[in-house]
């Protein structure tokens, strides 16, 4: 009995997955501006920085060696950083100023208004990553969000913001990775007959 309802609840999990990605579909308009978006910036010079906290600095990481690397196939280095990776900023930051500047102080050494600016946030109220965004916008980066249903305090920050339709941050998550996967197919596709 007990294997049955686990059974159940995997099965309720996957369901729930199938939703929230379908209701996706809806916003492949609003991912492939993003993708050009970033493509126009990377052929001015520009970079895409992505932050994010707890699972979405996992995809931040995960988006940046996707384009750093590559993704299906081989081509030309993208400039892209993930802002989650170097523990002497994050931990120097986070002791001497307060973790809520962590991710607005690489922001204001180093972005510009040639950049992209990427920030991931399933409650989209995360403090740093709010501040950050905030610096982003003061920069005259571009601003790109990826959040959950209500968009919190993230959304009005963003020139481009995609909202997944739940509050659970593992549907949530799920779902930013299948559309930043796109997001990036979509940029390789176009680097492979180009170079920045």
């Amino acid at each position: 009995m007990a294997g049955s309802d686990a059974a159940d609840k995997i099965r309720a999990s996957f369901e729930a997955h199938q939703r929230v990605v379908a209701a996706a579909v809806g916003d492949a308009d609003l991912l492939a501006r993003m993708a050009d978006a970033i493509i126009t910036r990377f052929n001015s010079g520009g970079t895409l920085y992505v932050l994010g906290n707890g699972g979405s600095a996992a995809d931040a990481q995960h988006i940046a060696a996707e384009l750093i690397g590559r993704f299906k196939h081989d081509r030309k280095a993208l400039p892209a950083v993930a802002m989650t990776t170097d523990t002497s900023i994050l931990t120097a930051v986070a002791n001497d100023i307060g973790s809520e500047h962590c991710f607005e102080r690489q922001v204001d050494a180093l972005v510009t208004d040639r950049d992209v600016v990427w920030a991931l946030s399933v409650s989209g109220t995360s403090p740093n990553v709010i501040r950050a965004m905030k610096r982003a916008k003061a920069a005259d980066a571009l601003t790109i969000g990826f959040t959950g249903k209500s968009g919190g305090k993230l959304k009005p920050l963003c020139e481009m913001c995609f909202c997944v339709d739940h509050t659970d941050s593992d549907r949530v998550q799920e779902t930013h990775q299948l559309a930043y996967h796109t997001i990036c197919e979509r940029i390789e596709q176009v680097f492979l007959t180009s170079t920045l």
